[in-house]
């Protein structure tokens, strides 16, 4: 048997995080690092990757970004963001190592 574990209907009140930074809006406790987190696409499967990153960009709020190291050049990748989000990114390559590939995204 699968314990259930009742959701906050959205108009309830959230309880207030004793040091939630600025942005962060979950209750979890954690602190955000310093600088743009890092999202290791090596290490999603194939199958979901390019899924998994876009989800991760719908959460970068403006003025925000994200870096992402890639096996490869993300070409593909960046055509799709585009033709989703036409403007909404900055691409910068922060390195082109054959293994990893390193890109700041900025919205």
């Amino acid at each position: 048997m699968v314990d259930m574990i009742p959701l906050l209907p959205a108009s309830a009140p959230r309880p207030a995080a004793h040091d939630e930074p600025a942005g962060h809006t979950c209750t979890c406790g954690e602190a955000e690092a310093a600088g743009y987190p890092e999202l290791d696409a090596r290490q999603l499967p194939h199958a979901i990757r390019h899924a998994a990153i876009f989800g991760a960009l719908d959460a970068v709020l403006p003025g925000g970004g994200l870096v992402l190291v890639a096996p490869h050049d993300p070409l593909p990748l960046l055509a799709q963001l585009e033709q989703r989000h036409p403007g909404r990114f900055t691409v910068s390559y922060l390195s082109r190592e054959p293994e990893a590939w390193k890109l700041q995204l900025t919205r």
